[in-house]
């Protein structure tokens, strides 16, 4: 699918019956979890990842996903995404299953890739520098500030070359799919949770 069909059912789509659905997207370890759990708690809003859909989809296969909240840190889990890596077709089935659920509404959901290929009400991009992300790594993940650096740089550089294979746009480039952008450089979280709120409500408001 090019940039201009992705453009196309975008604009193709009315958003006038439609549940209030949000997607936040932005490059690894920026805070996409932390404004989507906010926005879920104030708007009564369903929290869906791609984490959670990979879950679902290990449990259908046959491993015990759902059984174990640690279960990502098992030895289970690391076959299971071996098996994903070695098949291109995991991620679309992954985002074909987010996309349902921006359509039913009443979900945030955080996602690489959903603003170029689904209609969400609302489209947040959160930027932010390496550093800062590393950073934000480091304190969450309790590991070392080059080790993250190291993760967050790889990761960057795997999002783009996976996103480009599979959809063929450029992630991080041309965010004209987005409604808000907010830089988490400049403010911190704790604010840009207030302003995503404030534009919430004002969106609300206005339909």
């Amino acid at each position: 699918m090019g940039s201009n069909q992705i453009k196309d059912i975008k604009k193709g789509e009315d958003h006038a019956d439609r549940r209030m659905s949000i997607v936040i997207s932005g490059w690894p370890a920026v805070g996409k979890t932390t404004i989507a759990e906010n926005l879920a708690k104030d708007f009564n809003l369903k929290l869906w990842n791609g984490g959670d859909i990979l879950k679902m989809m290990a449990y259908e296969r046959g491993y015990s996903s759902s059984l174990n909240h640690d279960w990502w840190d098992t030895e289970e889990a690391a076959r299971f995404m071996n098996e994903r890596n070695n098949n291109p077709n995991f991620d679309r089935e992954v985002d074909d299953r987010l996309i349902e659920l921006v359509k039913e509404g009443n979900v945030v959901i955080t996602s690489y890739t959903l603003p170029w290929i689904s209609d969400a009400t609302i489209n947040f991009w959160l930027q932010g520098s390496v550093d800062n992300r590393s950073k934000r790594m480091s304190m969450r993940d309790k590991i070392d500030i080059n080790i993250a650096k190291k993760i967050v740089q790889r990761r960057d550089v795997e999002n783009k070359l996976i996103y480009q294979k599979l959809y063929q746009f450029e992630f991080g480039e041309k965010l004209d799919v987005f409604d808000f952008a907010m830089n988490t450089d400049i403010l911190s979280l704790e604010s840009l949770i207030i302003i995503s709120k404030n534009i919430v409500e004002n969106v609300i408001s206005s339909s």
